[in-house]
């Protein structure tokens, strides 16, 4: 394992009601990114497939072959015209919607414990870095109960390991068409993957330093 800082960006992709996920070009473009402050950094990617079974199984698998330091994670909320930084998990699991697999939860909950989990006080600094870019984000304290909101809880659990990422974060872009640009007007503009990618690379930028000093 190299000495350079070690950061892990993922998305999901298609799940019913949703063909598209901009997800996936969004974490694309971003491991391809080339930018002096990312030359001692080392960037890694994964798309999920929208299922439980998926993330319980490959987020330990990323982690034990990765061992990033942090972790950025985004994801598709479709009726959301503008983009969210998630605050924190929500201890909640639908038990109406169906996963890409068609599994349904069998319980309301994802633990015995806490109602809900904090990322941390780095995501206020992630959205200042999100609307220094011109677009339109906003903290949000409920990341839903479908598979974002699982992620990011099962995400924040491996931040408490000592072997786990320093840091993490759950950000939730709205629905993009293929062409790029986004399904729904707000204010008359319509959001594009490239203002999304810039907002991500803005967050991107201020998670490696967030986690250089965490």
């Amino acid at each position: 394992m190299s000495d350079a800082l070690r950061i892990l960006i993922t998305g999901f992709g298609p799940f019913p009601g949703a063909p598209y996920n901009p997800t996936e070009p969004l974490v694309a473009r971003l491991l391809r990114l080339r930018r002096p402050a990312l030359e001692d950094v080392e960037l890694a990617g994964h798309i999920f497939p929208v299922t439980y079974k998926a993330v319980d199984r490959q987020l330990p698998e990323l982690l034990a072959k990765h061992r990033p330091e942090g972790l950025l994670m985004f994801g598709l909320a479709a009726r959301t015209p503008y983009v969210r930084i998630e605050t924190r998990a929500r201890n909640a699991v639908t038990t109406i919607w169906p996963d890409a697999e068609h599994a349904l939860a069998r319980k309301g909950s994802i633990a015995s414990e806490a109602s809900a989990m904090m990322f941390g006080p780095h995501t206020a600094k992630l959205l200042r870095a999100a609307l220094s870019t011109g677009i339109d984000a906003r903290a949000s304290r409920n990341a839903g109960s479908y598979l974002c909101n699982y992620l990011s809880w099962r995400a924040i659990e491996a931040t408490d390991r000592d072997s786990g990422p320093r840091l993490a974060a759950f950000i939730h872009v709205p629905l993009l068409a293929r062409g790029g640009t986004s399904e729904r007007k707000r204010n008359g503009h319509r959001l594009t993957l490239e203002a999304v990618v810039d907002a991500g690379e803005a967050m991107l930028m201020e998670m490696v330093r967030l986690t250089r000093k965490a």
